[in-house]
This record gives C-alpha cells, structure tokens and sequence, in this order.
C-alpha cells in the first residue's frame, strides 16, 4: 500500500516512507491510496484477539512493508501490562447507553500513549527499511499531552531526537511538570510565549523551510514528527475503535453488526478522524459526534461549513482542546472532495484564516458527524454530576465528551449504544476536577492530586504520583519567533 498526500503532490511513499517523513514536501498529509475493509468474520476473529493482537492485525492492513510478526512483537511490548497498568482501552459501562472508553492507562496517564508507545517503534523499523543513516529529529507541537507522551515514547530511542514546544501558559501545572521532568540523553523541552496554534504553526514553518532541510542534512540530520499529523501516530488510533465494538459484543452489549455511536473530544481532529477510518472500514459506527470546548470552532464548522480561525482564543480547563487550527480536518476534506479542493482550502486557511466548503462536501459531512460543545459551566457540572450520580471521576475532556454525548442522545434519540473516548485520567487535570466537585479551590495546583484523592477515594496514577519531587530539567521560555534558533542551537548547529 503506497501514501499519498493531501494536496496532489508528487509524494508517493511506502507507509515506512510515511512515518519517516511525517509531512509531505507539498505540506499535505500522507494518507493511505487505499482504505481496507473489516468483514464480520474478521471482526469475530478480531474478538477472540488480545489488544496487541487486535492493533497488529489492525496496523497490518495499512502498513504492508511491515510484517505481521513484527508489528505484533512491537506491539505486545508497547501495550504490555507493565505500560498499560490498568489495561489498553478498555471500556467502563456508565449506564444502559453509554460506554466510557477508557484511553489514559499508559505511562502518561494521557490516550496519546495509546499511539506514542508504538509510534516509535515503527520509526526506528522505518529507518532501517529506508535505509536511513541520518539522525531523526522528533520536531512536535503540543497542547500538554502529546509532548509528555512522545517524550516518554522516544525516551532513548537510537537513532532520534526529541525537541517539544508548549505553549508557556497553555498547559495544566502537572501536563507542564511531566514535560519538564523528562528523562532521557536525547530529549528536550522548551516553552513558548503565544498559544498552541502558534507552537503548531511555528513547527510547520521549520518543516516547510527548504533552507532549514538542508542545514540539517548537511549536519546528518532531518525532520520527523511525532503529532497526529504522521501517519504512524494516527494509525494505532484506528485500533481502539475497532478493539472497543469488539469489546462490547463480548460482553453481550451488543451484537455483531448492530451500530453504534460515538462521540469523541476533540482539538486537532486526529481522534475523531481515526473513528472516522474505522467507520471507513466498514466498522458499524452510525453517527460521529464532534465534540468541542468554549474554542468550538469544529462545531461551528460542521454545522454551517465554514472554518474561520478570526476568532477569540480561550485558556480552557480542558487545554488539549484550546486549538483554532485542526490539522486531520484536511485528511477528512481530502476523503470527501479530493486533493485538488483540498489544497485550495488549506491555501485559503492560510492567506485568509477561513474557507466555506460547498453544498456537496457539506452534505457529506452532514451523512457522519455532528458537531456540539460544551462551555466551562457545563464542564464543571458534568464532573460534578458524573461523580456524584455514577460515581464515576472524569477529567474535564471527557467531561466534554460526555456533556455532547447527552446532549445528542436527547435530541436524537436513535437508540444506538454511544461510546464516549475518554482522554486523560482526571488527575491530570487535577485542580479543576476537584473544584467542580468540592465546590471550592485545592489549596494549591500540586496538592490537589492528593487533595482530590483524599475526597473521591480513587487513586492516584502511577505516572503522576509525587511528581513535584521530581527534578525540573527544562526552563527554557521563548518566543514563538525563536523557535528555529533554538532547533539549530539544540542540535549544536551555528
């Protein structure tokens, strides 16, 4: 299976071409030629499986210069018990319709582990079957929990560096000490005066710039990234999706077949989008609810078809979500329009700020996704709510999540299970869960880990436990025009 790109470039690669790459030299996205299909006998093979035998079996179908052995042995390592503590994805029944999919038991505490434990494996396999002798370096954008988990995921890894920007201001105190913690020879960290888009635009820049490529190949070095905009950190995504419907048949939820919903949380539309694959691949998924905080312009998007990113930006209590620039939103226009239209509303996104899709392509986004949100209000009593009448403690993401999903249950009413993707323990987000459910502030950001164990009686993650004992490594803080500067000083490059 070969990848292409977004916007019609001249891009034709392997899929280990595309994990190594990351970007396209047009700027698209690298996406499959091809999508490949489930049948109901393989997804009653897929329910007999283990999660690493579901995400090989799954992976195999996109990455074929892969074989199926490799991908499982990768994969029985990056989802073993001792990574995954509380299991990969499983799933929570909060009530007779709605299933809380469970993403966050990795080494971060974050459902970017869910990705990033396996990611890195397949790029060290993608440089060794390109035959590539250069250094990788891992050049990554995040809102909070991409960072930490790519971090911990290419912690050490030969052949790579890791460089993460943050916004300074953009990140829960604990998603800022993970980062800033972080061990490992071949990583770094640094924050950034501005918000999340300026950290991702900043990043793409340094990925466009021709002149910036070949200082660095001059200097045995070139560029890859570790986003949702790579090919190898999106497909591991498709398998929790796949893995939760099998899920639910074993347990007698469902049957084979019978469709279900799902709503997803969402900032860069890499997750939802993964959902949206799966759904491609012929996975019974009815309707994809889009949903969104206070920054809400997917919603917006999805129910009018216009993107316009002129809009005031809003410091969340649900961060990994405060982004005005969706990056996978291309790879959906590139599936439901075509590579030309594609690279002319990213050219209109990027002179103008904004594009309106026509009447066709709005139909078809209308045929999957709905878009909702949920404003700071909502969040805080949905935590409040969900703990106190399920008791059940949600972060502020999937507090989004569920709102949304209620929210298009009680309008919809189409009878269908709703499986809600629940992005990070709450503890990452500690002080906000806990004032939405005391009713009053933790004495202080750290100690409200403690101070919101003590008050639900959950535990503390593993990944999170007396994380402000831990040596702070990385203080840098510049400004978003500095950024390449500090790729070249990093990299010991005048």
């Amino acid at each position: 299976m070969n990848y292409i790109t977004t916007r019609g470039g001249k891009d034709c690669v392997s899929a280990a071409g595309a994990i190594k790459q990351g970007l396209a030299s047009d700027g698209g996205l690298f996406m499959p030629e091809t999508i490949p299909t489930l049948d109901t006998k393989a997804i009653s093979k897929l329910c007999t499986m283990s999660y690493p035998e579901r995400a090989a079996y799954i992976l195999s179908l996109f990455l074929t210069d892969y074989t199926y052995d490799e991908l499982l042995a990768d994969c029985e390592k990056a989802y073993s018990t001792d990574r995954f503590v509380g299991g990969a994805a499983p799933i929570h029944k909060l009530n007779d319709d709605t299933f809380v999919l469970e993403l966050w038991h990795g080494p971060t505490s974050a459902f970017k582990d869910m990705a990033l434990q396996i990611m890195p494996k397949l790029l060290s396999s993608a440089l060794k079957k390109t035959g590539e002798e250069r250094t990788a370096f891992i050049l990554v954008a995040t809102s909070g929990d991409t960072g930490k988990a790519a971090l911990e995921g290419y912690r050490d890894v030969d052949g790579v560096k890791i460089m993460v920007f943050y916004p300074v201001d953009g990140v829960s105190r604990v998603q800022k000490l993970q980062m800033a913690t972080q061990l490992g020879e071949n990583v770094s960290v640094c924050a950034i005066e501005g918000n999340f888009d300026d950290a991702q635009t900043g990043v793409k820049k340094i990925f466009s710039d021709s002149d910036m490529a070949a200082l660095l190949n001059d200097n045995g070095v070139f560029l890859s990234s570790a986003n949702s905009i790579n090919w190898g950190r999106l497909a591991p995504q498709i398998v929790y999706y796949v893995s939760a419907y099998c899920d639910l048949i074993e347990s007698g939820e469902i049957i084979s077949g019978e469709k279900i919903d799902v709503t997803v949380p969402t900032g860069n539309f890499g997750n939802i989008f993964a959902a949206y694959i799966a759904k491609m691949m012929e996975l019974p998924i009815n309707r994809l609810v889009c949903a969104s905080n206070k920054n809400n312009i997917l919603t917006d998007f999805l129910q009018t078809g216009t993107y316009d990113r002129n809009r005031s930006f809003y410091t969340t209590m649900s961060p990994s979500m405060d982004i005005l620039i969706s990056s996978n939103l291309e790879r959906l226009l590139y599936v439901l329009s075509g590579a030309e239209n594609t690279a002319e509303l990213m050219k209109k996104l990027n002179t103008e700020g904004c594009y309106t899709v026509d009447a066709a392509l709005k139909a078809k986004l209308d045929e999957h996704f709905t878009g909702l949100f949920c404003d700071e209000d909502g969040t805080a009593a949905e935590i409040k709510r969900t703990f106190e009448e399920d008791k059940y403690l949600i972060d502020t993401h999937t507090a989004v999540g569920l709102n949304c999903a209620k929210q298009y249950m009680a309008k919809y009413r189409d009878g269908l299970k709703m499986v809600v993707a629940s992005t990070a323990s709450p503890y990452k987000f500690a002080s906000d869960v806990y004032t939405a459910v005391a009713g009053k502030a933790p004495t202080d950001e750290l100690s409200a880990l403690d101070e919101l164990s003590a008050l639900t009686g959950t535990e503390i993650p593993y990944p999170l436990k007396d994380i402000d004992k831990r040596e702070v490594r990385f203080k840098t803080v510049i400004n978003k025009e500095a950024m390449p500067d500090e790729v070249k000083k990093n990299l010991g490059i005048k």
